[in-house]
């Protein structure tokens, strides 16, 4: 009964996001500053009821938030951002991203932004057990409060938790159109392209994100947490 709704107000919170995202809210004043904040306030509780199914009253918040978001635009205070029409924001493409997110960065948002842009977010969180096999150490934060930390990202639709043992597992099980990569990653797209057709997966299209925001990486975070402690022991 409800599926079309919950698709057309999912797609009516997008374009509110999209449209925020672009407003240089620096650049208004008090009054317009102001319509701004009640918009972003209005936005988060329709994705508060979204969440919670209440789908009527979710359209009722996101209305009010594009009614006062184009009064900004009709005011000439914000330029240069139109709506997209709906029909193109239902049923958007299913992207996945996968990492350990030890410590979220602006390389990680930057990653997950990008995958945003193209469509809905998925996001896997690697295990502590195979986090521990690739760094060689045990992380910072557990798997649990990566987990928590990643789906409190705006731009992620839903984040699970990886398979132990096999990591095409949960690309399987979420169905994606399009994995993205990110610039660390350990496997190629050539061979993670090659691994998912000898499961039969030949429809998912695989790319990677070559831009790597310097100098950000949970290695590097690590690192200089680690050595200024001991400094300060010393």
């Amino acid at each position: 009964m409800y599926t079309d709704i919950e698709d057309r107000v999912k797609a009516y919170i997008r374009n509110v996001e999209t449209f925020i995202d672009k407003v240089k809210s620096d650049d208004l004043n008090d009054a317009a500053r102001r319509i701004y904040d009640l918009a972003r306030a209005y936005l988060c509780d329709s994705k508060y009821y979204y969440e919670k199914k209440e789908y009527f009253t979710a359209l009722a918040c996101i209305a009010y938030a594009e009614g006062l978001l184009d009064s900004l635009r009709l005011m000439n205070f914000v330029k240069d951002v139109e709506w997209k029409p709906l029909s193109q924001l239902i049923k958007r493409p299913r992207v996945l991203v996968a990492g350990s997110f030890e410590f979220l960065h602006p390389g990680h948002l930057a990653l997950l932004k990008e995958a945003w842009n193209i469509g809905e977010v998925y996001v896997v969180v690697s295990r502590d057990k195979n986090f521990e096999k690739f760094k060689g150490r045990k992380p910072a934060l557990n798997e649990g409060e990566r987990l928590e930390v990643i789906e409190s990202v705006k731009y992620v639709a839903k984040a699970v938790l990886g398979d132990e043992n096999d990591y095409i597992k949960p690309i399987i099980d979420i169905k994606p159109d399009v994995v993205m990569l990110g610039p660390d990653q350990w496997i190629t797209p050539e061979k993670l392209r090659e691994e998912l057709e000898k499961r039969g997966l030949k429809n998912i299209k695989v790319i990677k994100f070559e831009r790597r925001i310097e100098p950000w990486s949970s290695t590097n975070i690590f690192n200089a947490l680690r050595n200024r402690l001991c400094n300060t022991l010393l």
